[in-house]
């Protein structure tokens, strides 16, 4: 479950807008919670605005700028 959580995560973290990511964290929320992992969906509703911060900044600057770092911390907080 951990890996496809890490894909779900990755796939949001992949949209070219910030509502796109947004309207995608929702559905995956969704989803999760439809697979009985409540936790996970809560901590991602909780924690994914920090994750998306990012796209305030130009495209050019985001594969710099995306890091892991808050995406890890949801994930250790899962596992």
């Amino acid at each position: 479950k951990v890996r496809e959580i890490s894909h779900m995560l990755k796939a949001i973290h992949a949209q070219e807008s910030r509502e796109a990511a947004q309207e995608k964290a929702a559905m995956i929320i969704e989803d999760l919670r439809r697979q009985k992992l409540g936790k996970a969906a809560d901590l991602i509703e909780a924690h994914i605005d920090e994750t998306l911060t990012f796209y305030a900044f130009p495209d050019s600057h985001w594969l710099k700028i995306r890091t892991n770092n808050p995406l890890e911390r949801i994930m250790k907080e899962i596992r």
